[in-house]
């Protein structure tokens, strides 16, 4: 298993606050902890984006917007309106809930479409793009499915699970992603994340991003370690 700094590994995490319920002291207080230990991105509903925009300002950790978060049972357009309001806001990264229903229908090509309107509203705005799949409610073979959609549409990543699920990440879930999309695109495991072992082991998996709100905790765990 890899060998981590303090840095490298806060380089992996996308330091998450998408509970309903927050107040924007709290999201605040998230921004601080982003800033002071360098995280990638702090993961917030679309709606905080500005806040949060603003708080980080002077730093390098990128603010992501959660789209259609967490069903994911809004229609093509109005996820696309939602990202492009989230651009607007100055957002830097896109996670996006897939319409799971029409995956269980077998409507690939919907789901392509989707995809594939999202991803190309992101590119268009230079903005990163992640397909939360919810692992935890489809089949391996629905898995097998939608990574292979991903492969042809070409989001930067695709991501296991929105943490609201019944499950969320698992090593055997990053290993199957992963070993369909290779290196075209990359892996996010989120859910279920809540110490340095299982974050190692995810990254390990081959999981290039870590949705989590036990960063500060696992970057602690690291630095006793260290």
């Amino acid at each position: 298993m890899k060998k981590f700094t303090e840095k490298e590994l806060a380089q992996y995490i996308d330091h998450t606050i998408l509970k309903p319920y927050v107040s924007s002291e709290e999201i605040k207080a998230i921004c601080d902890e982003c800033r002071e230990y360098d995280f990638k991105m702090i993961a917030i509903n679309s709606a905080p984006v500005a806040f949060c925009k603003e708080q980080l300002k002077d730093t390098n950790v990128h603010v992501g917007a959660a789209i259609s978060f967490p069903l994911g049972q809004t229609t093509i357009e109005t996820k696309v309106a939602e990202v492009r309001n989230a651009i607007k806001d100055g957002c830097d990264e896109i996670d996006y809930v897939i319409n799971i229903t029409e995956l269980k229908n077998k409507n690939y090509a919907y789901i392509k479409k989707e995809m594939e309107e999202i991803v190309h509203v992101c590119r268009e705005h230079e903005i990163l793009s992640k397909v939360i799949f919810e692992n935890c409610y489809l089949t391996k073979e629905e898995i097998e499915i939608m990574s292979k959609i991903a492969l042809e549409v070409g989001p930067d990543f695709i991501k296991t699970s929105t943490g609201f699920g019944t499950g969320g990440a698992t090593i055997e879930d990053v290993k199957l992603m992963k070993s369909i999309v290779i290196d075209k695109v990359k892996v996010k495991a989120a859910g279920g994340i809540r110490d340095l072992q299982t974050c190692l082991a995810m990254i390990d998996a081959g999981a290039e991003r870590i949705g989590t709100s036990n960063g500060v905790k696992i970057i602690k765990e690291l630095r006793e370690l260290n």
